[in-house]
């Protein structure tokens, strides 16, 4: 069996030094997984590294331009059974300025900017809503023993 990463997860955030907002974007009714709530994903192109992915997705699905890209020290995972592989899906956040201004691309209907609890509610995948957790606890804890790698942009 193949264990392979083709996919990046990317949360974007902004926040004002005491308030942390999640961007949440709804699936188009159209699209594969119909109407879920989610991060930015996107499929890591021939040759392109994955935190490459993840600036160009959040461009390509919202518009924006992260002034900063951390690496999450999480992966998310699945099992695909046809094709037979596992994906290792490495997690980043995006942060971007508190007045930014998104557009949807097609694959969205809707978004939101919600609080960690919310987020968490509507996550549909377990690992998901635990990077969630993950981020918080890096960008609202002084104290945190976290180490985010930033990524130069």
């Amino acid at each position: 069996m193949e264990i392979t990463t083709k996919l990046v997860e990317t949360h974007i955030i902004k926040t004002d030094g005491s308030n942390i907002e999640f961007l949440l974007l709804k699936r188009a009714a159209d699209d594969k997984y119909p109407n879920i709530w989610q991060m930015v994903t996107g499929t890591i192109e021939k040759e392109e590294k994955a935190y490459d992915t993840a600036k160009r997705e959040v461009f390509e699905e919202t518009g924006l331009t992260p002034k900063s890209i951390f690496v999450v020290p999480t992966l998310n995972s699945f099992y695909s059974y046809e094709p037979e592989y596992i994906c290792l899906i490495p997690v980043f956040v995006c942060v971007v300025e508190e007045n930014s201004e998104v557009v949807l691309s097609n694959e969205h209907s809707e978004y939101k900017w919600v609080n960690r609890n919310i987020a968490k509610e509507l996550l549909s995948w377990p690992q998901q809503r635990n990077s969630v957790d993950i981020i918080f606890e890096y960008f609202s804890n002084s104290k945190s023993l976290l180490k985010f790698i930033e990524v130069v942009i």
